[in-house]
């Protein structure tokens, strides 16, 4: 088990986590909430000025006792953002570059490495004669290759396109499941961190502020921020009252006033006011409120754009606090559906998660 408890100033870190053996731990979080440097302290890169990291009933960081062990003893695979591959050494020179012993021997556990993932045929050439997804699978096997008791991995789909992330983060997650090693990988994004993490951690100014899987942050942000991550609309309002057991929230509507919106979420508190969050496939969109519609709230506004994926479309509405809904582009067409149209957004009360209201700012 990987356990760490780490204090430190420049940059600010107040946390404690531990991770399993064979299981993986996503931290996210906005630019600047510690999570690269979460990774360079349990890697020895960064020393802190207190704290205590240890994997198993092994002490490799105790501030204390001025006990620090160098990265090199620590018997972990690093995989840097961007890949960090040597750029005149081949696949398979990078790959061997980590692994102990004699040079043939190397060599065969490296390529075994690659072919592993998919890129034996590319042994021999050069990091610039790869493409996005190779040099992501070198730079894996080369955190691999010297079978680590620890994975650490920054961004490791950062470099790839949006056509290919998610396929390889499926992939990734595979490979991270064959793994006996624990493993912390920082992202960006929630849905990658859903797909490769056993739990997610949401790091905000170097504290974690929630901890869990991603269907639970979902269903239950702590946050605006953490409801922000997992890809929800925040609104920000003000508990009115409790009306047959719903909390009443007040908020901007786009138009002059003020809007009620209806949670079955007990007020969660805080002097701010509170976020209330919903996500864009929850929404229905309609010229006005269907009659007889059971879902309570509604906001109308304008319809800044309309973009398409697929088979799916997002549709963002103008109103000081933006709405998006998603819905089938068969769906846009039905209700004709445009910019510049108005147009009323609908939800349930058990789609509308309150949190306390904080400072948001995106990762």
């Amino acid at each position: 088990m990987l356990a760490v408890d780490l204090g430190n100033e420049a940059p600010a870190l107040e946390l404690s986590l531990a991770v399993e053996p064979g299981s993986t731990l996503a931290v996210m979080g906005p630019s600047g909430a510690g999570k690269s440097s979460l990774l360079r302290c349990v890697a020895g890169l960064l020393r802190p000025r207190r704290g205590r990291v240890a994997l198993g009933d092994e002490t490799w960081l105790d501030v204390a006792a001025r006990i620090a062990l160098p990265t090199e003893r620590r018997g972990l695979g690093y995989m840097f953002q961007g890949y960090a591959l040597f750029p005149r050494m081949s696949a398979a020179a990078n790959v061997a570059f980590g692994i102990d012993g004699a040079r043939k021997e190397r060599r065969l556990r490296a390529v075994a490495m690659l072919e592993r993932l998919g890129v034996g045929a590319l042994a021999d050439r050069l990091p610039e004669r790869l493409s996005g997804g190779e040099r992501q699978r070198v730079a894996l096997a080369r955190a691999l290759a010297p079978e680590p008791r620890l994975l650490l991995l920054d961004e490791p789909l950062s470099a790839l396109d949006p056509r290919t992330r998610l396929a390889a983060a499926g992939e990734l997650a595979s490979v991270l499941a064959e793994a006996e090693a624990p493993a912390v990988i920082v992202t960006h994004s929630f849905e990658e961190a859903a797909i490769l993490g056993s739990e997610i951690a949401v790091l905000d100014g170097g504290r974690i502020v929630q901890r869990g899987a991603a269907a639970e942050l979902a269903a239950k942000p702590a946050s605006a921020l953490v409801a922000d991550l997992a890809g929800a609309t925040v609104l920000s309002g003000v508990v009115v009252g409790v009306r047959e057991g719903l909390t009443l929230v007040e908020v901007e509507d786009g138009a002059p006033g003020t809007a009620l919106l209806a949670s079955t979420d007990p007020d969660p508190g805080g002097a701010q006011g509170v976020a209330v969050s919903v996500f864009p496939w929850e929404l229905t969109l309609a010229a006005a409120p269907p009659a007889g519609e059971s879902a309570m709230n509604h906001l109308s506004g304008e319809i800044v754009s309309i973009t398409e994926f697929g088979n799916r479309a997002r549709v963002t509405l103008a109103t000081p606090q933006p709405l998006t809904a998603e819905l089938t582009s068969a769906s846009v067409a039905r209700l004709g559906l445009r910019p510049g149209a108005r147009t009323t957004a609908t939800w349930k009360a058990t789609a509308t998660r309150l949190s306390p209201r904080q400072h948001l700012e995106r990762a």
